[in-house]
């Protein structure tokens, strides 16, 4: 038993010693009363001057990162624009569903450039949306933008060159700069990087259409035809005209005439001079697809 009680007074002895090397522990004083007898504004101050506000509390900092944003829209519409893709698209075409045929209500994918109507939960373009996984589509009349199957509406400015080409539109000031002569040395660039000069872009040659190709060039150069094709706006099926005939007579209500709407054809010649005057093209070519059509329609 005695070379045990050694034992136990080294450990002992070696402990005390342990203890005596380490320096104790401070404890932060968290009482206001002041230390040492002294006045609180007396004694040294090491969190810097006495007008500093201390820290924020940890618990109200990550309130403050990780609070949502009360309206999230900008946030959602970003989700899915980098799958769009300008190079697949092409607004030269029919506007058609690619499923129905049908120009009702029509919408262009903008990442594979396929037409198909509608947007509710029956219809193409949202099957479309979620087996070919594309999310980001765009009316053909309205130019509003929809991701689906979600079903909101995207406000994005990225998205403007492309109603630009699918619908472009000119100012009065943009159409009398045409005719200066220092327009003609104005290239514009399309998505390859290759130079063009507005107005005077090729036509696609469809079964051998050249002929008419070169008559389009020639009527869209004629100053007054071409701006007034440029400045043309469709107008829509609403606004009626009483005929002379039944004018108001005795009181009675006046009888409205048949609605006052611009031919098809004028409206697709028209679409078809703004593309070949467009500057913001994502191809340094035009197809007159849609304006042949409607000649072949009206001339049978």
């Amino acid at each position: 038993m005695p070379p045990t009680r050694a034992i136990s007074e080294d450990t002992q002895s070696q402990e005390d010693a342990t203890r005596t090397l380490e320096p104790p522990m401070k404890k932060a004083r968290l009482s206001a009363e002041p230390a040492g007898g002294l006045p609180l504004a007396d004694q040294p101050s090491y969190l810097g001057p006495s007008n500093q506000e201390p820290p924020p509390d940890e618990d109200e900092w990550k309130d403050e990162v990780l609070a949502e944003p009360e309206d999230d829209s900008n946030r959602r519409s970003d989700l899915y624009l980098d799958t769009v893709n300008r190079m697949t698209l092409d607004f030269d075409f029919e506007k058609l569903c690619s499923v129905s045929l049908s120009n009702i209500n029509v919408y262009g994918c903008l990442v594979c450039g396929k037409y198909f109507q509608g947007r509710g939960k029956s219809s193409y373009a949202y099957a479309h949306s979620i087996h070919e996984d594309h999310h980001v589509f765009i009316n053909l009349e309205t130019q509003k933008v929809y991701v689906l199957p979600d079903g909101y509406e995207v406000h994005d400015p990225s998205l403007d060159d492309i109603s630009a080409v699918l619908s472009p539109m000119f100012t009065k000031s943009q159409v009398d700069a045409l005719s200066l002569p220092s327009y003609v040395h104005r290239h514009s660039y399309d998505l390859s990087s290759k130079a063009y000069y507005p107005g005077f872009v090729g036509l696609n040659n469809i079964k051998r259409n050249d002929y008419l190709n070169v008559i389009i060039h020639a009527l869209v150069h004629v100053t007054p035809l071409r701006d007034y094709l440029l400045l043309f706006k469709p107008s829509k099926p609403t606004a009626t005209v009483a005929t002379p005939s039944e004018s108001s007579a005795g009181g009675k209500k006046a009888k409205r005439g048949p609605p006052v709407t611009s031919s098809e054809l004028l409206n697709r010649f028209a679409a078809l001079a703004k593309k070949l005057w467009n500057p913001r093209l994502f191809k340094s070519q035009v197809s007159p697809h849609e304006f042949l059509q409607e000649v072949t329609r009206s001339s049978a």
